[in-house]
């Protein structure tokens, strides 16, 4: 579910964030207090949400392996200074990072699960789990190999789940982003929302293919908005190859676009780069290592020039707001403000000019224009330039 079609969100941590940095003293500054020194630049941009990592205690640093739900110590700092984090960011809704697919034991990777136990601990993990430790029912997504996956069919693993959104609204959560939802079925990511107030709400449905996005989307009973990984896969294969008709579905009556946001734009969540896909020198040491899941630096200007003009709900990357510089700072925000200013929101008209070898041109609610690609277009009289860069402009009226 999502807010009034006007957000724009900031993901709020990367990779590395669980490391923290060092003060000048030389002492390590945990993640929430940078988040909580940061909160003043936050507001003043008009973020309206921030989606923050897992809280809680984990196996892996990044939290993704968690272990004891209500244990708020990890690796990005305590309970005291997560609050005033949240407090610091208000009225900018925190969105927590909820990891409920898989979950492993405080001793063992095995059902010895604590802080807080299920009532039958082997009974809460599926049967088809490759650890042999579980006794509930089958799984009802796919398969995941880090800790063990929950039965979600199993009515106590559904209340100590609504137990836990329940505690982290108590800290001062106001919104989920639901970590890999293709594990279990959609229905019950819906159910959770639902006994959760029905808080806004993103799923990441790691797909390139719309059509399931959307059918994922239908299966939470439209309670629950996608990240936009088909536009992702989309814009970085026109940029990179010069290329836009991917970008643009000519079957309809009239054009519209090629990804999540030409089928169901105010249930997509756009964005450029996340903590999966950024680029990091301790991937290349990785077998499956792939340099095409990070944008090109070069890019990613232009990138934006897409993301925060067009349909949909954009997401705008920590490192690429905070870490990339004055000036690629300074276009977000010049981005973000004519956003504003040209009222386009989430499902705005989107009327697709060109998308062909070298251009790709359009217009948006007719007050915005953008070109993109080595070949000039202009949207004619009475425009003004408001932004451009390597390969795009960006106009309005």
């Amino acid at each position: 579910m999502l807010g009034n079609g006007q957000d724009i969100l900031l993901q709020g941590f990367h990779w590395k964030s669980h490391r923290g940095s060092r003060e000048a003293t030389g002492a390590a500054k945990p993640w929430w207090r940078i988040v909580r020194d940061n909160a003043p630049s936050i507001r003043r941009a008009g973020f309206t949400h921030v989606w923050l990592p897992p809280c809680t205690d984990s196996l892996a640093p990044q939290g993704y392996i968690p272990r004891r739900w209500y244990d708020f110590h990890s690796a990005y700092g305590n309970l005291a200074e997560l609050k005033e984090a949240l407090h610091a960011l208000g009225p900018v809704a925190a969105l927590a990072d909820i990891v409920v697919n898989h979950r492993v034991g405080v001793h063992t990777s095995g059902a010895d699960f604590e802080d807080p136990p299920f009532a039958d601990n082997a009974a809460a993990i599926c049967s088809d789990d490759e650890s042999g430790a579980g006794t509930g029912a089958p799984d009802t997504g796919e398969r995941h190999p880090c800790g063990r996956d929950l039965d979600h069919t199993n009515p106590d693993v559904r209340h100590a789940i609504k137990a836990f959104l329940t505690r982290l609204q108590g800290v001062g959560f106001r919104g989920w982003r639901w970590d890999l939802v293709k594990g279990f079925a959609g229905r019950y990511v819906g159910e959770y929302i639902e006994a959760s107030g029905g808080l806004f709400s993103v799923g990441e449905c790691f797909e390139s293919n719309r059509q399931v996005v959307c059918d994922w989307i239908d299966s939470t009973g439209g309670r629950c908005a996608a990240f936009d990984f088909p536009t992702r896969y989309r814009l970085y294969d026109a940029l990179v190859h010069n290329h836009f008709g991917g970008l643009c579905d000519f079957s309809g009556e009239r054009p519209r676009a090629g990804g999540l946001i030409g089928l169901w734009p105010t249930m997509a969540v756009t964005f450029v780069d996340n903590h999966d896909t950024e680029y990091t020198r301790e991937h290349e040491h990785e077998a499956n290592y792939d340099a095409t899941r990070h944008f090109p630096g070069r890019w990613v200007d232009t990138a934006y020039a897409y993301t925060l003009t067009h349909p949909g709900v954009p997401c705008i990357f920590w490192q690429h707001f905070f870490d990339w510089g004055g000036e690629t700072r300074l276009l977000l925000e010049n981005l973000m403000n004519l956003r504003r200013a040209a009222g386009v929101h989430s499902g705005s008209r989107l009327t697709i000019h060109r998308a062909e070898a070298g251009l790709y041109a359009a217009e948006i609610e007719g007050r915005v224009a953008v070109r993109l690609g080595e070949r000039m277009w202009s949207p004619g009289y009475g425009w003004h330039e408001e932004v451009s860069g390597e390969r795009f402009t960006v106009w309005s009226r």
